[in-house]
């Protein structure tokens, strides 16, 4: 489908209750069943909110607590998709570490260091030995 009739589809429909948006997906999936094949939902959590959402519809479930539903099913969603980035980051970085050359774990011969002034030292006086006179 070409994006302009996408458009002109979603703004046909953005102002129908939420009742009318559900005729409309519902009269949507008709027409993928007749013609052609549906298009199925990425992810899991969003198979799990079509099923969940679908099945409250065909038990007549008011709508307010399908939207409700539909809504958790979408943070959810967000939730694990921040989860999954961040394990990508954090697997992304990880290899990244990795495969950086370590720094040469043996430890060096110590280089001879050069006599330094050290503090002077106090040297001790003697008693001066008085001579008799």
């Amino acid at each position: 489908m070409k994006d302009h009739l996408k458009e002109r589809i979603i703004r046909s429909i953005a102002s129908l209750s939420d009742e009318r948006g559900y005729q409309v997906l519902d009269y949507v999936e008709f027409l993928e069943s007749k013609y052609g094949e549906r298009a199925a939902p990425t992810g899991i959590l969003a198979q799990i909110s079509d099923t969940v959402t679908d099945t409250m519809r065909a038990g007549k479930v008011p709508l307010d607590a399908i939207t409700g539903t539909a809504r958790i099913f979408g943070g959810a969603s967000k939730v694990m998709t921040g989860l999954a980035s961040a394990a990508q980051a954090v697997v992304d970085e990880t290899s990244r570490a990795l495969s950086t050359p370590a720094k040469s774990a043996t430890p060096s011969e110590p280089k001879p260091h050069a006599a330094q002034p050290g503090p002077a030292k106090a040297t001790e006086s003697k008693p001066t030995e008085r001579i008799p006179e």
